[in-house]
């Protein structure tokens, strides 16, 4: 599913129209990412958390020249499924 065929689904769903949808959607998105970004948990219960992790640094290899390279360290985006999210996922729900 792509973010317009999400739009479609939320306005099936909501009874907003596509374009209130669009807004919600976007909305939604960037508030879970200014949130994140500023370092602080996003809990959905039932769906999942977002959240930012460390990533430390390690070294690697250029895959042209076989040389090794230091990866700096990087802060990125973590995810973890609810369990609503995971049972339904696993066919479990009821």
């Amino acid at each position: 599913m792509n973010k317009s065929e999400m739009i479609d689904a939320i306005a099936a769903h909501s009874e907003l129209s596509k374009a209130a949808s669009a807004k919600a959607l976007d909305a939604v998105i960037e508030t879970i990412i200014e949130t994140v970004a500023r370092g602080e948990a996003v809990t959905l219960v039932g769906f999942g958390s977002f959240k930012a992790s460390e990533r430390a640094s390690r070294e690697g290899k250029n895959p042209k020249s076989g040389e090794k390279i230091l990866i700096p360290q990087t802060t990125v985006p973590k995810f973890a499924a609810g369990a609503t999210f995971k049972a339904r996922v696993a066919g479990k729900d009821e």
